[in-house]
């Protein structure tokens, strides 16, 4: 009935096979899409999901593998005369920035242009993004090199919990935003400002008690680790797996 996509899983550097970190949350009447770094025209094609088919688009913070894929996006779809309006989520931070980045490429004189709701999220903890029938959608600051959100998603009729971190070094946010959920989904760039490891994003798992982890955001290509899950699995009992491009997750 629900399902996310892994569209993208790698970090900031993409690989043939594996695209940067972006995600797709597929219901009845609504697919949101998390954060656009690539063009996703491509990816949601071969998961048939059309242009029209994409109601909601959140941003999780303003960096380029994250946010630069948009203007083709919007671009790429009125060309191919999608009408449907289209909400944007973000923070003040993030859409201030984007605004400015769509004026460059003039896209106000875009004639014909479909609609394009701007929707200003607080940087504030379990802030609702908005709700609808079939979930609701939550964010809270998390703790990275510029304001970012990571997200928690409430399903209304299976009762099931996603979380995802975004890019984010281990914070006390990421653990309320997973507390009991059926999977969270985090990332393992490494250890480093910003960021975390596959150690510390286990730790997290367990500390938010959550069922399953799904590392996400990692390095791929000749740069790859192979002990990721592994890793993991030290500091987290539960069920560890690798997202990759495409993967289907039901809930």
């Amino acid at each position: 009935m629900y399902k996310l996509i892994i569209l993208g899983s790698s970090n900031a550097i993409p690989h043939k096979d594996h695209a940067n970190t972006h995600l797709a949350l597929v219901g009845q009447n609504r697919v949101m899409l998390i954060d656009c770094g690539s063009n996703p025209l491509i990816r949601l094609a071969q998961v048939n999901i059309g242009i029209e088919d994409v109601t909601d688009l959140v941003l999780t913070h303003f960096h380029a593998d994250h946010i630069s894929g948009l203007p083709i996006f919007l671009m790429n779809m009125w060309l191919l005369g999608r009408k449907r309006e289209l909400n944007i989520y973000g923070l003040d931070y993030t859409v201030d920035r984007l605004e400015k980045l769509l004026d460059l490429h003039s896209w106000s004189s875009w004639s014909n242009l479909f609609r394009v709701n701007f929707h200003r999220i607080p940087e504030e903890e379990m802030t609702p993004v908005y709700k609808c029938e079939e979930w609701n959608v939550f964010e809270s600051p998390v703790c990275h090199l510029i304001p970012n959100i990571g997200l928690r998603v409430e399903f209304n009729k299976t009762q099931k919990v996603l979380s995802y971190s975004s890019d984010t070094e281990p914070c006390p946010e990421v653990v309320l935003l997973s507390k009991g959920a059926d999977v969270l989904i985090h990332e393992t760039g490494g250890d480093s400002p910003g960021h975390s490891s596959a150690s510390q994003a286990g730790n997290i798992a367990t500390q938010a008690d959550a069922k399953m982890l799904y590392l996400i955001h990692y390095p791929a290509g000749q740069s790859s680790s192979q002990s990721l899950v592994s890793e993991a699995a030290k500091t987290f009992n539960g069920r560890v797996n690798l997202a990759k491009d495409l993967m289907e997750l039901d809930f």
